[in-house]
């Protein structure tokens, strides 16, 4: 599966992006989708899933109430929806994929740029 990510940008805090994740490939055999972020300095984490089919949605606790994981199938693509953003959301932002029949986020696309400024 193959993973573009856009939708990064330059906002100021308390300001709001969306970032879009294009599958192509293998779609059918997505299991879920996932967006995670590396900010300077610091390990990759874990921000947000969806289920591909069943649309289960997972959040990190420091993005609960902020951020918002959507699909649109039909256009095999996964949206993160970021409001009231904060310095500290200041990242690459990128997006995996995890297939049928694993346990890990296998395929990632490409990061993204998110600068929160204060």
């Amino acid at each position: 599966v193959q993973l573009q990510a856009s939708g990064g940008g330059l906002v100021q805090a308390g300001g709001s992006l969306r970032l879009s994740c294009a599958a192509s490939g293998r779609t059918s055999s997505i299991y879920a989708l996932a967006w995670f972020r590396q900010a300077p300095g610091k390990e990759r984490e874990f921000v947000a899933s969806i289920g591909w089919s069943g649309g289960s949605r997972y959040y990190t606790d420091s993005v609960k109430g902020r951020f918002t994981i959507s699909r649109d199938n039909a256009k095999n693509t996964v949206y993160l929806q970021m409001n009231s953003l904060k310095p500290e959301d200041t990242a690459v932002y990128y997006c995996a994929a995890r297939l049928d029949g694993t346990q890990i986020y296998g395929d990632w696309g490409r990061g993204t740029q998110v600068t929160v400024s204060s």
